[in-house]
């Protein structure tokens, strides 16, 4: 187990490479880490019809075909306000703007979300030492009065620790007829006693067909279904207006209650990695390598599933490399046994047993790369 000053440096080290290594990570692939302060292409509509007059930083409208082709790539949505582009085709940061709700949202260069993608795993830690209080503050919601923006809020998210559906995204609804828990609708949800069935079809294509059984939720969301309108996760403001939630409200409301910059894939991430844990260490130890890779494979495809994407995303993106590398060498099953068998102290909001293990298991693999790049 770490000591507290190991602890400490654990903290130090993901807080350094959060905040310092995006400006190396970009230049290491060609990007330049730009932004949005300093002077970009802005946008306005034609007098002549629908579409946009893209303007430099030196007011000379943008005409060159390579430039105009990489705005159109980013697919900006038309309702978005305040739009910044970047000049460059290699900044990291492509465009920024606001939306209909006043939020600041982004569009990143494709390399850059690749190399993020890649390094997002660094979080985990800090996810975890968070998530209890997370959960403290969701139980509490859950049982405010009435129907408020928070405990909407909070049934999406304990649907989210449950189900591992995604969060959902207005565009993906729209245009692909994809559905996530906010952008959920009436039709897709049946109730019956404490009985939830979510019938719907989510990214890819991908028919889920979802069951949750928990008699505070099904009342909640029952009262969110009797709300007139389409969408199913729907609140009352403080005038006693009708009001929907996206994924912005949802990141708001993780990154207000732990006071970090997580979201809801962060959520997703930490389910993926844990899930992967737990079925490794069911199918237990192999005899041998190769053995041992199959059995990835198997639990791979069995995480896939609860997540509802294919295999190799979820290898990819949702399972922390240090779970598969652990596992072939022998050291995952020992660490998730060992805290199957401790007798924790009783806290429902607490870390699970095999949760520990993923966190200690984590915190050994980050403890030798820093021992190695102190060596170095």
């Amino acid at each position: 187990m770490a000591s507290a000053q190991q602890d400490r440096a654990i903290r130090q080290h993901i807080k350094a490479i959060t905040s310092t290594k995006p400006v190396a990570a970009a230049n290491a692939v060609g990007l330049r880490y730009v932004s949005d302060d300093s002077p970009g292409i802005t946008r306005k509509r034609s007098r002549k019809d629908d579409s946009f007059v893209y303007t430099n930083p030196n007011g000379q409208r943008v005409r060159d075909r390579q430039t105009l082709e990489r705005i159109q790539a980013l697919g900006i949505p038309p309702a978005w306000e305040q739009v910044w582009i970047c000049p460059i085709e290699n900044g990291h940061l492509q465009a920024t703007g606001r939306d209909a709700k006043g939020r600041k949202q982004y569009r990143y260069h494709a390399l850059w979300r690749q190399i993020r993608d890649q390094t997002k795993f660094t979080k985990m830690i800090a996810f975890s030492e968070v998530l209890p209080k997370l959960r403290q503050r969701i139980d509490h919601d859950l049982s405010l009065p009435g129907l408020p923006k928070e405990k909407v809020l909070a049934t999406v998210l304990r649907l989210m620790e449950m189900t591992r559906i995604r969060v959902g995204n207005e565009e993906y609804a729209k245009t692909n007829n994809s559905f996530g828990l906010t952008t959920m609708q009436d039709d897709h949800v049946d109730i019956s006693g404490s009985t939830v069935r979510f019938q719907f079809r989510g990214k890819s294509g991908v028919e889920h067909d979802i069951e949750v059984r928990d008699r505070r939720l099904a009342n909640i969301i029952k009262r969110c279904r009797d709300i007139a309108g389409q969408e199913l996760f729907q609140y009352i403001d403080d005038n006693g207006n009708r009001q929907s939630i996206d994924s912005g409200d949802v990141n708001e409301y993780l990154q207000e209650v732990t006071g970090q910059d997580f979201t809801a894939k962060d959520f997703r991430t930490w389910a993926g990695t844990v899930l992967a844990a737990r079925e490794l260490h069911e199918i237990g130890v192999c005899a041998s390598q190769t053995e041992a890779k199959k059995a990835i494979v198997q639990a791979i495809k069995t995480v896939s599933q609860h997540l509802g994407n294919r295999p190799a995303t979820c290898r990819k993106y949702y399972v922390h490399p240090t779970i598969l590398d652990c596992y072939l060498d022998g050291s995952l099953c020992q660490m998730v046994q060992q805290h199957l068998d401790r007798e924790l102290a009783v806290d429902p909001h607490g870390l699970r047993q095999e949760e520990f293990a993923v966190v200690m298991l984590l915190k050994q693999q980050l403890i030798q790369e820093m021992q190695q790049q102190v060596a170095s």
